[in-house]
């Protein structure tokens, strides 16, 4: 089996994507530009409507897996955990991310009665994409989707926090953060969500002090883990923790490690789609981490990473970053 830089554990949430005019959505009743979960049935048929007024654009998404993707075009070899049902979206999530260059490490699932999890994404004239979710088998996730074998000599993990809604989710990140550090690994986690840290803190302060190696969170996720001010909760997290950053949407990324702090300025763009802006600040910062870069010099990649994706529509970069970060003396 090969061995991966990096592996990621996450939903695997298929986007199904297509144009649709204002008065279109209106009569959907898709509320604009925002992001809800619906219901498998109400998946079902936003699905037909889109089949009605022409082809979708099927692209493999979720958080984690956009990660690795954005690691992948940087050059490491990726690997992701994740569950699709083996049903026309699963087939095409799994097919597609292993031609974007991550393996796929589990099959799909034949004979479930969920379907492969899918985001139903309207894009307006505007440029607004409206995404109706319905999370399908992804979220049954559990330790027996966690191979030890593909963790032998790979050095990091990278879990999502959406998944530690279910009991399951939580055995297979403990799974998984076990196979890696046997493997000599490290394992870390993005919070993902404040309001998920508010259902699950004492598992989450848990993990964090006893388990990972690194946890990326935004300023909200922080004060929700410790229930007080920013610099509070990153002065226990850095107890807890070796490695914290957290996220200051437009401010510097603060990053520690033991005794060590750094800011690391933003880049100010005008966002044109500011999807996927975390998932590629988690890309840049972990392919310096996992390439031996120091503590700066992995927040500068994650940040130029961030600036990549906001600038144009879509949650994956465009642009070649290794070119990038060599103009800017980081390679």
């Amino acid at each position: 089996m090969t061995a991966f830089h990096v592996i990621g554990i996450g939903n695997a949430i298929i986007d199904v994507i297509a144009s649709i005019e204002d008065d279109d959505l209106q009569s959907l009743d898709v509320e604009k530009g925002i992001m809800q979960l619906v219901d498998r049935e109400r998946s079902e048929y936003l699905l037909a409507q889109q089949a009605r007024r022409g082809k979708a654009r099927l692209v493999p998404g979720g958080s984690v897996a956009n990660t690795l993707a954005g690691i992948g075009r940087m050059g490491l070899n990726t690997a992701f955990i994740g569950r699709v049902a083996d049903d026309e979206l699963g087939q095409a999530y799994a097919r597609d991310t292993e031609a974007e260059g991550t393996s796929f490490v589990n099959a799909p699932v034949p004979g479930g009665n969920l379907p492969t999890s899918r985001s139903i994404i309207f894009v307006t004239p505007d440029g607004e994409r409206s995404m109706n979710t319905y999370l399908g088998i992804s979220a049954n996730l559990g330790p027996d989707d966690v191979d030890d074998a593909v963790f032998d000599g790979s050095k990091w993990l990278f879990l999502e926090g959406y998944l530690f809604d279910k009991p399951a989710g939580k055995s297979a990140f403990l799974a998984a953060a076990d196979a890696c550090h046997k493997a000599g690994g490290q394992a870390g986690i993005a919070l993902s969500d404040p309001f998920c840290v508010d259902r699950h803190r004492a598992d989450f302060r848990k993990l964090v002090s006893e388990t990972l190696d690194y946890v990326i969170g935004n300023v909200h996720e922080w004060e929700s883990l410790y229930q007080t001010n920013i610099d509070e909760a990153l002065r226990i997290a850095a107890d807890d923790c070796r490695t914290v950053i957290c996220t200051r949407s437009g401010d510097p990324a603060v990053l520690i490690r033991g005794h060590q702090r750094v800011e690391v300025p933003v880049h100010r763009v005008t966002p044109v789609d500011a999807t996927g802006a975390g998932d590629q600040f988690a890309a840049g910062l972990i392919f310096g981490l996992a390439s031996g870069c120091d503590l700066e010099t992995a927040g500068r990649m994650g940040v130029m990473a961030a600036a990549e994706v906001i600038s144009h529509v879509g949650a994956r970069p465009e642009r070649d970053l290794l070119d990038d970060f060599q103009k800017a003396g980081l390679i």
